[in-house]
């Protein structure tokens, strides 16, 4: 009941902010003039916004200068942001590294990215695809997800792996380059190939229409996957 009068109560007073609103205005809701005030451009198209990365010097000077003034609010976030720069140009430099095809497949340029949702790799996000421009894809990423890592870290120390109730495993460890690593496979998205990077990163394949396991794996030893755990100073 209470819930029901504080419901009608803001109907009542939405309906009068309308009407002195129209008073004031002089415009009723069916006149050509309320119309014409009602209605909004829509937006057809634009270039969007520039990717533009933090500037590393440039925050390092604003943080040296805001340190001796004693601002220190301001130091830190200047520091934050040069050393977020510094990882999304590691980022650039991993994302060149990755070859530029792969068992035939020719990278998308529309797909390729590196984000960040913060400093200290939070959020770290590095990814290329390829295709065959038709129904053949597979993504390479590198990513920062400590929960996902987990996972499979805890799957990898265990030794065991999944099974459906058929004969088919959905889930089994195997390894990349010398790297351990899960590989899964599921009927509606395809082959998922994770290898854990030391402490906190990790590198996903996602192979969609890729004939079997065999395929995958020979997809994925095209990376550099030392010289990535190098650029990221993972051990």
């Amino acid at each position: 009941m209470l819930n029901k009068l504080k419901q009608k109560a803001g109907n009542l007073a939405e309906q009068a902010l309308d009407k002195s609103a129209q008073e004031k205005t002089g415009l009723g809701s069916g006149t050509p003039e309320a119309k014409a005030a009602g209605s909004r451009a829509h937006n057809k198209g634009g270039e969007g916004l520039i990717s533009t990365p933090p500037d590393v010097k440039l925050h390092l000077t604003d943080a040296d200068k805001a340190y001796k003034a004693g601002t220190y609010g301001e130091a830190r976030y200047a520091v934050q942001q040069a050393m977020l720069g510094v990882e999304l140009e590691i980022g650039q430099k991993i994302l060149k590294s990755l070859p530029e095809t792969i068992s035939g497949l020719n990278k998308d340029n529309s797909v390729e990215q590196v984000a960040s949702s913060g400093w200290g790799w939070t959020g770290l996000s590095i990814t290329r695809q390829y295709t065959d421009g038709n129904e053949k894809e597979l993504r390479v990423m590198v990513a920062n997800n400590a929960l996902m890592l987990s996972a499979v870290n805890a799957y990898l120390a265990n030794g065991g792996y999944a099974q459906t109730s058929g004969e088919q495993q959905n889930w089994k460890q195997t390894k990349v380059k010398g790297h351990r690593a899960v590989i899964e496979y599921d009927d509606a998205s395809g082959y998922t190939l994770t290898v854990p990077m030391g402490q906190s990163s990790m590198l996903v394949y996602e192979a969609v229409n890729f004939k079997n396991e065999q395929e995958v794996m020979a997809a994925a030893n095209a990376v550099d996957i030392d010289g990535i755990k190098k650029m990221l100073g993972e051990k």
